[in-house]
């Protein structure tokens, strides 16, 4: 299997490459990303010198860009690349259609180009709106109803990845998850950003009452599902991958501060940002009977071991969060192209 993976520097895609190198020791990865503000080489610097694995930077709303990529053929496409954090579509949502909507139609005419190539396009939940408290789980049959300007452009990519596959009989999966959590991820979200501020013994910033619900699974559990969908999911489909478990967002505040010991005093209720929905949940039944997965991990098992993560890896956050990182992919980008 040869593997273009884009937007493999960041938080979900850099797991992923790490795992498809570990698991399938006969594949190539070829990890095609922009090194936009959420994609940082630290991620993949212990695959780095692996022969199996390339890094082209490139920009998948750009044809060009991606046909280097894929100069020397490709077998399947996994599609990470995407702007993701809500607060940043509401404040600016140009990047946001260009990246979620523009890319995702570059890349899979870039699959419908090559013939055969299977193109898994991962997407979100939020696509389906909020759920009230009562009502049950997402299913991949729920109506779109985005409530952000982030959640548009994702349900709007989803929507052509899958009319190429009932038009000109592309091979596309798409898959929407629940809410991710684990190693790498940028500290803008709500667990790694609760979890350093705390080892700093800064304040933890909740939204509104934090009586938000989402549905929370470990990012490896999110990938092991990701290469079951490319290696057995069928054309044309759509797959979620939840954990079934829920859990209030002040409850998962409180829970981090207890792992860390530091002071409830630290938590601090702030003001709401607009159209926050109050409950994110998906049923993963379809994943499960087609695909035969299920995740490892339950909630406290993962969160407890995320924590030992950012506890033991200030090395990597601490230059995120103070912007210093930025130089350090600048220089290694520029090592790599003298």
């Amino acid at each position: 299997m040869r593997l273009l993976v884009t937007g493999g520097m960041g938080f979900i895609g850099s797991n992923f490459v790490r795992l498809v190198l570990r698991e399938r020791p006969s594949w190539t990865v070829i990890n095609l990303d922009l090194l936009t503000y959420a994609g940082n080489p630290a991620n993949l610097a212990d695959v780095e010198r692996e022969p199996r694995y390339s890094f082209v930077r490139g920009d998948i709303a750009n044809a060009a860009d991606v046909r280097r990529a894929l100069v020397a053929g490709c077998d399947a496409i996994v599609n990470f690349a995407a702007e993701t954090h809500v607060d940043r579509s509401i404040e600016s949502s140009e990047i946001f259609l260009r990246t979620n909507v523009v890319g995702t139609t570059t890349l899979v005419e870039a699959a419908r180009a090559l013939g055969r190539c299977r193109v898994v396009h991962v997407s979100t939940d939020e696509v389906y709106g909020a759920l009230g408290p009562d009502d049950p789980p997402f299913t991949e049959t729920s109506r779109f109803a985005p409530t952000s300007p982030y959640a548009a452009t994702k349900g709007a990519a989803d929507l052509l990845a899958l009319a190429y596959a009932r038009t000109f009989g592309t091979d596309v999966v798409v898959t929407r998850c629940s809410n991710n959590y684990g190693p790498y991820q940028f500290p803008e979200k709500l667990v790694p950003l609760m979890i350093t501020n705390a080892i700093e013994g800064k304040r933890l910033p909740v939204y509104g009452d934090g009586l938000q619900v989402r549905d929370w699974i470990h990012v490896e559990d999110h990938c092991t599902g990701l290469l079951a969908a490319l290696e057995h999911g069928r054309a044309g489909q759509e797959y979620n991958f939840g954990a079934r478990a829920e859990r209030i967002n002040l409850d998962v505040v409180r829970r981090i501060v207890g792992l860390i010991g530091a002071s409830p005093d630290l938590v601090a209720h702030v003001a709401d940002r607009p159209a926050h929905d109050r409950r994110y949940a998906v049923l993963p039944d379809k994943a499960e009977r087609e695909l035969g997965w299920r995740p490892r991990r339950s909630f406290d098992e993962g969160l407890a071991e995320t924590v030992r993560w950012y506890v033991g890896n200030e090395r990597w956050w601490r230059p995120v969060k103070d912007g210093s990182y930025r130089d350090f992919y600048r220089r290694w980008y520029e090592e790599r192209t003298a």
